[in-house]
């Protein structure tokens, strides 16, 4: 009888994740650290939750909810309770706020940064796990705690190099409020959700593909079809007349504008009032329509949000997949939902926040993000003195400069190529010839890579000057530090 062949798992990655090399993680560090400077700068502090929530303690408030298990991805317990990973940081807020309300500060204002998941239909650039930045105050209703959001959301995408690049726009859900009233809507709250969430879409699949939705409905490039609003085509008119649009209005153009499309609703005239007092605020601030303006084509997705909504978006071109030039788009949203945390309590407490889609911004900063630091490879020459490898390494991280010992069985010529391969710009020898002189060997790999490939044994390395120096075993801390600082 045959042995049968032992069970090897195909190595790949589900759909809608990703690996990220050391590049990309550096990438991400500098852009957290710059968005964690700002946000703490301006008085918030942070807070950490799980991965997992009770799923009923997050709700049913993504955009996909004909996705199974509501666009989450679920387990249940082993006492029988559903778990669900986060799909946004909010609905974990409001659960740590009604959990601990009677303690905090009122107002309570926080940041969190972490990774959200969603179970929804992977694509290009679209992923199932990625990384959200966001700020929230709890327990005020005052329009400044919405205006204070949009004014930190400027200075810190100018913190990242974007001044000038982008715009931050506001919106209200009780204008649009207001319009669907006027539209025969508003009482339909399945019929609303699917118009809000058609609009938050206009940027994506234009006016016709909206109008579709909030009509019968679309079907998509791959065949699915999404079931529309099945709006009157008098009702599409009035919706998409209110989003549509108003280029080169300042915000009290835009504000009499809106007004006048409102007229009669007591909700849409609520909404004017609170986005005159924010943009009244942010101008006397200083922080001008050219980065903080009114547009009521934001809409934003998520059923949760009861007054002002906001979204930031960059200006500069970038071409997309099909190779067409357009504008790169939204990296930031968010709003108020003063209704969140009252699933809990049956207390309304009024909250306001914004969320740094972080994955998104790195590939708008790839061209700008930090590097990771240089590395220094220690080569080892015999095992006998492995240790002397270590000591020189240990001086260099002690004077901050990132370094590693060899830790393989390799010869000479194949250290050499790891270093190379690992990107590393500089690598150290130190043989017994080098010891007995009190002596070791620099190798800028930056100036020498393609010859270092080549490479078979150390006759080579000595032979090869041209991008090679011997120092003091005392100087090479200082030389080192000569030749990271001309890279």
């Amino acid at each position: 009888m045959s042995e049968s062949k032992p069970f090897r798992p195909k190595a790949r990655l589900p759909r809608g994740f990703r690996d990220r090399s050391a590049r990309e993680i550096a990438a991400e560090r500098a852009v957290l650290d710059t968005i964690r400077r700002t946000y703490e700068s301006w008085g918030f502090e942070p807070l950490q939750t799980p991965a997992f929530e009770y799923t009923e303690a997050l709700g049913k408030f993504l955009p996909d909810l004909d996705r199974p298990n509501a666009g989450v991805f679920s387990l249940t317990d082993d006492d029988g309770q559903w778990l669900s990973l986060r799909y946004d940081l909010t609905a974990p807020l409001a659960r740590y706020v009604a959990e601990n309300f009677q303690t905090l500060p009122k107002p309570f204002r926080r940041y969190q940064t972490g990774s959200v998941w969603r179970n929804e239909k992977p694509g290009p650039g679209r992923f199932r796990e990625f990384t959200q930045f966001d700020a929230d105050t709890v327990g005020t209703n005052a329009p400044a705690a919405d205006a204070e959001l949009l004014m930190m959301l400027a200075d810190t995408l100018d913190a990242l190099g974007l001044t000038g690049d982008y715009i931050v726009k506001i919106n209200s859900r009780k204008l649009l409020d207001g319009i669907l009233e006027a539209a025969g809507v508003a009482e339909d709250k399945a019929r609303r959700g699917i118009v809000l969430r058609a609009l938050d879409k206009l940027d994506r699949l234009g006016e016709r593909g909206v109008e579709a939705l909030l009509g019968a409905g679309r079907k998509d490039e791959s065949g699915d079809f999404t079931k529309g609003a099945e709006l009157a085509p008098e009702q599409i008119g009035r919706v998409l007349a209110f989003v549509a649009s108003a280029e080169g209005l300042d915000n009290e153009a835009q504000l009499a504008r809106i007004e006048a499309a409102v007229a009669g609703s007591i909700t849409g005239a609520a909404g004017v009032a609170e986005l005159r007092e924010i943009t009244t605020i942010v101008d006397r601030s200083g922080y001008g329509a050219d980065r903080i303006r009114i547009d009521t084509g934001i809409v934003r997705g998520l059923d949760y949000y009861t007054g002002p909504v906001f979204e930031a978006q960059l200006t500069f071109p970038v071409t997309n997949e099909d190779g067409e030039t357009v504008v790169f788009g939204s990296v930031a949203g968010g709003g108020r939902y003063d209704d969140l945390v009252a699933r809990f309590t049956g207390q309304q407490v009024p909250a306001t926040g914004i969320s740094i889609g972080v994955s998104r911004l790195l590939s708008a900063l790839k061209d700008r993000a930090a590097a990771v630091e240089p590395l220094v490879v220690v080569l080892v020459m015999d095992r006998e003195n492995v240790a002397d490898s270590f000591a020189i390494a240990r001086e260099l991280r002690a004077a901050g400069i990132r370094a590693e010992a060899y830790v393989g069985t390799k010869k000479f010529g194949d250290q050499l190529k790891y270093a190379d391969k690992r990107g590393a710009a500089i690598a150290i020898i130190e043989g017994a010839d080098e010891r007995a002189r009190g002596e070791v060997q620099l190798k800028d790999l930056a100036l020498g890579s393609e010859l270092a490939k080549t490479i078979e044994n150390r006759a080579d390395w000595v032979k090869d000057r041209s991008a090679q120096i011997s120092v003091g075993r005392h100087a090479v801390v200082a030389e080192i530090r000569k030749m990271l600082a001309r890279s």
